[in-house]
Parts: structure tokens; C-alpha cells; sequence
């Protein structure tokens, strides 16, 4: 079948596959991305699942933190320039102020800021500023403290990653440090149990299909599976992660060890899991392709 060269660079962009891998993945697959990816994976030509999500657009992420309660706001603008702006850069501190009082990114758009609401004082920067800017996505946690940080800060509470880090407890350093550590680990889930009953099913799905191509016996294959899905969990579940600041242990050790419970948290970098528009590259893919 004919694969049009913007689809082979989407799932280019998600995989980390070469260019003809991800053609032929398309083909194998009728042009389904998920089931291309999958197969991709399943054929070792992926990258791993965290690579997936790349920054593909521009503005700030803002986290604010009050009272046992923390927010942390996505802000898009079309420009990393705008990014810099004074004028931008104090809109996405007063949403995520106002994002304090609400529980999702719609009544967001539609809460007070000074007697306007959020959505028409976007639409205001937008006429002042001169670039398209929307407010994406945000998240919020309660518990007895919230911990937040920022990376890549252009000015305080502000930048291209902002995370959040709800405990139940009173050791706020170390909580500190868990919000560092989402930043660089970027988990997927607390724990397996949070996970997404679809991802885990597709993942060990396709680590079943993996250690099936090695030709082992059936025993030793339900070995290989159990053994790399604990692998999986100790990479992308919070708790089981290896500590950033002190590798030989566990997130959940440290946890135990400060006297704290992590409730939650949230990780939003800019432009995660949005395309680029990118013209020239796709033309590009089309005449390697031939067509």
C-alpha cells in the first residue's frame, strides 16, 4: 500500500526507528501507528517507550504551590523567542495562580483572572504578542505538602519542565527531591498498580512476543517475560525507580526511610506529545522514498 511520507515521519518521530524501518512497519500494519509501533518495538527497532513523547512546540511550563495544594500548567506560544517575553512570561504565572482554585484544565480556561477570564486574557496576549498561545493541560495534587520544580527555569516557578510531588508527611526536602527526580526519570506510574491496565496488557504482550523469537522452551519463556516486565516497573514506576541522588536505592527505600508517603505526581514538559509541523522534512522523506 502507499504510505504517505508525513505518516513515516510521525512514527519516525515516535520510535527513534530509521526512516525505511518505519515504511515498513506502516506497510506490515495497513498504516495503524500503534500497531506499527508495536511491531517496531516487538522487532527491536524502537527506542525505548519514554522517547516517545518528544517537545515539539514552544512556551513555558508554570507550577504554583499553596497550602497542601500544587498545580503545575502548560502555556504554548509558537516561538521559543515569546518564551522570553516578560509579558508571556507573567500570563503563565497568574494561570497557574488561578489554576490553584480549580481541578482541571477546562474550568481553567474559564476561571477569574482579575475580572476577565483566563481564555480571554490569552486571547488578549495573543493580539498584543502577535503568536497563536493556548493554555494545553494541567495537573494538580493535594496532600500535606506539595513539592515542586522546575527545570530549565526562565524565571521563578517557570519553565520547559515543571513537576509537582504530593506527600503525606512532613519531610519536604526530601519531597523536594522526588519532584528532581520525576523531572530526569520522567515515570510513567506510582506504582504497577497505577498502571494503565491497556499499557500493561500491550507491553507484555509484546515482551511475550519477544522472548517467543528467542525459541526457548514455554517455561523458560514465562521466566523471560516475568523477568523483563520487573525490569519495565523498576524503569517506569516511580517507586521503583533508582533514586537519582543515590542510585543504590530505590525511591520507594527513601520514602520509607523519611517517614513520608508519595500520594502523587505530575511531570508536564513543553510540547510533549505534539508534532512539529515540518514541511521540508516530510518532502524530504518523500523523495527518499521516490514518491
Amino acid at each position: 500500500m502507499s504510505i504517505p511520507a508525513k505518516l513515516v515521519k510521525q512514527l519516525r518521530d515516535m520510535s527513534g526507528a530509521g526512516m525505511m524501518d518505519a515504511k515498513r512497519a506502516l506497510v506490515e500494519n495497513s498504516g495503524d501507528i500503534e500497531s506499527s509501533l508495536d511491531w517496531l518495538r516487538t522487532k527491536g527497532l524502537a527506542k525505548a517507550a519514554k522517547k516517545s513523547g518528544r517537545t515539539a512546540s514552544e512556551g513555558l511550563v508554570g507550577v504554583a504551590v499553596s497550602d497542601g495544594v500544587g498545580v503545575a500548567v502548560e502555556v504554548n506560544a509558537e516561538t521559543d523567542f515569546v518564551a522570553k517575553n516578560l509579558d508571556f512570561q507573567q500570563l503563565v504565572r497568574e494561570v497557574a495562580d488561578a489554576a490553584l482554585g480549580v481541578d482541571n484544565v477546562e474550568s481553567l480556561r474559564s476561571a477569574d483572572l482579575g475580572g476577565t477570564t483566563v481564555e480571554e486574557a490569552v486571547a488578549s496576549k495573543i493580539a498584543t504578542i502577535g503568536e497563536n498561545m493556548g493554555v494545553r493541560r494541567m495537573a494538580r495534587l493535594t496532600g500535606d505538602h506539595v513539592a515542586s520544580y522546575v527545570h530549565n527555569a526562565v524565571a521563578g516557578g517557570m519553565g520547559k519542565i515543571g513537576t509537582i510531588v504530593a506527600i503525606k508527611g512532613a519531610d519536604t526536602d526530601t519531597a523536594r527531591k522526588f519532584a528532581m527526580h520525576v523531572a530526569a526519570s520522567n515515570p510513567v506510574a506510582l506504582s504497577e498498580a497505577e498502571l494503565d491496565p491497556e499499557l500493561v496488557g500491550r507491553e507484555k504482550a509484546i515482551l511475550l512476543e519477544q522472548a517467543r523469537q528467542s525459541g526457548k522452551p514455554e517455561k523458560a519463556i514465562e521466566m523471560m517475560v516475568a523477568g523483563r516486565w520487573r525490569k519495565y516497573c523498576e524503569e517506569f514506576t516511580l517507586l521503583k525507580q533508582k533514586f537519582v541522588m543515590d542510585p543504590d536505592q530505590t525511591v520507594g527505600a527513601i520514602a520509607d526511610k523519611a517517614g513520608i508517603e508519595i500520594l502523587g505526581f505530575a511531570r508536564l514538559e513543553v510540547g510533549e506529545g505534539i508534532e512539529k509541523n515540518d514541511e521540508d522534512f516530510a518532502a524530504e522523506v518523500a523523495k527518499a522514498m521516490g514518491g
